[in-house]
């Protein structure tokens, strides 16, 4: 039997997103009941894992500030319009909404199996450090979901924690993120590795290393870092 989440999840592969968990809003945890007005039932997460989604943006990207932020607004745009029948209410929200801002981490770890990684962005047992969030679909209706994945953190059985001594500018401590030396980096020669590679610490997590990105993928999001934070 086809359930309302499977078509859900069939209809974000077909956009090129991933599915990334979903979970039932409850009472003293974050969520933009409001922004719904029926209140929202379930939050499904979306967004991509490894270089999947790539090929879809680069299709339909457009010269425009934001690029990708504005490629995701319309493709959710059009995936709510084409689900618009199967649930009863349903809008997107996105990370780059706000302020104030929805606390899309928070949502990711009650919806999926992620953990904060000492480097910060959370970290999947299978999928590593290379996976990311996109955007959520707040539905009204009370979804049925199938059981959380309850896997420990991989973090927790790494002794050597190489995410930690593998920046080449040690931008990277616990708890601790030098975004300005990170940037500046990245403008030199010396930070062409990172620019093709991606982040080098990100790099050095043994877990999910077939999801590691494209360098097409690397070097765009390299550069709007250095970009942003340098100088």
């Amino acid at each position: 039997m086809v359930t309302v989440l499977d078509s859900i999840v069939a209809a974000i592969s077909a956009a090129g997103f991933s599915f990334r968990g979903a979970f039932h809003p409850a009472a003293g945890h974050p969520t933009p009941d409001d922004q719904v007005s029926d209140g929202t039932g379930t939050v499904v997460l979306i967004g991509n894992v490894g270089s999947s989604m790539w090929p879809y943006f680069e299709a339909g990207r457009r010269d425009e500030p934001d690029a990708l932020d504005a490629w995701t607004r319309r493709a959710l745009a059009e995936l709510v319009s084409d689900l618009g029948t199967l649930c009863n209410g349903m809008v997107a929200v996105h990370p780059s909404d706000g302020p104030p801002y929805n606390p899309f981490q928070q949502w990711a770890m009650r919806a999926d199996c992620v953990y904060p990684s000492p480097i910060g962005p959370l970290i999947h047992p299978d999928y590593g450090l290379w996976h990311a969030y996109r955007g959520a679909l707040l539905i009204n209706e009370v979804l049925d979901l199938p059981d959380p994945d309850t896997r420990p953190s991989p973090c927790d059985s790494c002794e050597d924690k190489p995410c930690l001594n593998t920046c080449p500018v040690s931008a990277f401590s616990p708890g601790a993120y030098d975004t300005k030396t990170c940037a500046n980096h990245l403008a030199t020669p010396k930070g062409e590795a990172c620019l093709a590679q991606g982040c080098l610490a990100r790099g050095a997590c043994p877990v999910g290393q077939g999801y590691a990105n494209i360098e097409a993928q690397n070097r765009f999001h390299m550069s709007i870092f250095r970009d942003k934070y340098g100088g």
